[in-house]
């Protein structure tokens, strides 16, 4: 598994539009529940490692959780 932790920039019912905190580069994710997420919340994302090279990227997430004190580990 491939961790990124971001900010949520865009929620819509099936996917996130966030920034990764290590690039700075917007990335799709996708993923089957937006629930209890808000925009500027910092998250971190399990996904399978691969990154659709479309623009904004796009990725599948297997899981989803927002960071304690809204900061990425280091």
């Amino acid at each position: 598994m491939t961790r990124m932790c971001a900010v949520i920039l865009e929620i819509n019912r099936d996917n996130l539009l966030v920034q990764d905190g290590e690039t700075n580069q917007e990335v799709l994710v996708h993923t089957n529940c937006t629930c209890n997420l808000h925009v500027n919340d910092r998250i971190l994302i399990l996904y399978n490692g691969i990154m659709m090279m479309s623009i904004p990227p796009q990725i599948n997430a297997v899981r989803i959780s927002r960071m304690p004190f809204n900061r990425c580990p280091r």
